[in-house]
């Protein structure tokens, strides 16, 4: 039998309240059980890679923290589906991989990086929920896997190949059944339902089950989160109408080109889906009142503010609109 919480979603929590060290254990909770081993966190880390390229729709992750071998895990939850997310978890493993890296320092100083993907749409046709991605070399004619040699080992204080490169973890909370087989398990239930089994004994789960009611929240921390909400649900029924598995892949490739007006056979409907899914890959969630704005325009608008997003730094500058609206 379930005991209902009615407990804050994973992505709100990073946003808002796993930031605290003094919650730090529900955070490494989850990493343990994901990683099979032991994590600590030693701090949380500037979330945007690279704060002065405006233009790099790759710069933000939802969290980035160092760990006790002085790793660094990026954890990002996507809702929205991207078709080229595979390219987009390898640029973001490899800029934050190198940007730490001194100009005088040798390659053996390249961080380590863990990415983990919690992901709300179906990546690719595979049919698990979880697929773990890592960099092995294995021989073409004997077949064998390339080791380090002990001079390495003791160089990088590591005991594989595998170990020096990046790992990604993709989580695709929707191909989960429900059923909690093990630990980690728990933690992929609590993902998905934002609920917690009395039964469940997962690290970090605990103690997430007592910080992350909505109900201990301040009263103006609910009504954003419940906004926030809301405008969850409204994205996602707004772009599955329009962006499900049938639709073409010129319009993706146009959208990576940030061409946002172009037609879906000759409705303004269609333009403004295009440029709202467009204006959330390049500024994140948007407000009430940017939707509200995107859902009423006039073909003209649609198309002035398509051109405007290519040179705009801001949400506000697309629309040629103040903070106040």
């Amino acid at each position: 039998m379930i005991k209902k919480r009615k407990l804050i979603t994973f992505d709100w929590a990073i946003k808002r309240l796993l930031r605290s060290k003094a919650n730090f254990g529900i955070l490494e909770g989850f990493l343990s059980e994901l990683l099979k081993e032991e994590i600590t966190i030693l701090d949380i880390l500037e979330s945007e890679s690279n704060k002065d390229d405006k233009f790099d729709k790759f710069n933000r992750v939802d969290l980035k923290v160092r760990n006790q071998k002085q790793e660094i895990i990026i954890i990002e939850i996507q809702y929205d589906r991207e078709y080229d997310y595979l390219q987009r978890i390898f640029y973001g493993v490899s800029k934050t991989a190198i940007e730490g890296m001194k100009e005088s320092q040798s390659y053996g100083g390249i961080t380590k990086v863990i990415s983990i993907n919690i992901l709300y749409f179906d990546l690719g046709s595979g049919t698990d929920y979880i697929y773990k991605g890592t960099t092995r070399f294995v021989g073409l004619h004997n077949h064998d896997l390339l080791e380090l040699n002990e001079k390495q080992k003791q160089l990088f204080q590591k005991e594989s190949v595998e170990a020096l490169y990046p790992e990604y973890y993709l989580i695709k909370i929707n191909r989960f059944n429900d059923i909690a087989r093990d630990t980690l398990d728990e933690w992929i239930y609590f993902l998905k339902n934002e609920e917690i089994k009395e039964s469940f004994t997962a690290k970090g789960l605990k103690e997430a089950a007592e910080k992350l009611s909505v109900m201990k929240l301040p009263e103006e921390e609910q009504k954003a989160y419940e906004h926030y909400k809301d405008d969850l649900h409204y994205q996602a029924s707004m772009f599955e109408s329009s962006y499900g598995d049938g639709y073409h892949v010129g319009e993706v490739k146009g959208m990576e080109k940030g061409i946002a007006k172009g037609r879906v056979e000759g409705r303004v409907e269609g333009q403004s889906l295009l440029l709202a899914r467009l204006l959330v890959r390049r500024f994140g969630l948007l407000p009430q009142w940017a939707t509200e704005k995107v859902t009423r325009a006039t073909e003209q608008e649609l198309e002035a503010w398509g051109d405007a997003i290519l040179t705009a730094s801001t949400l506000e500058a697309v629309f040629n609109t103040d903070a106040t609206h």
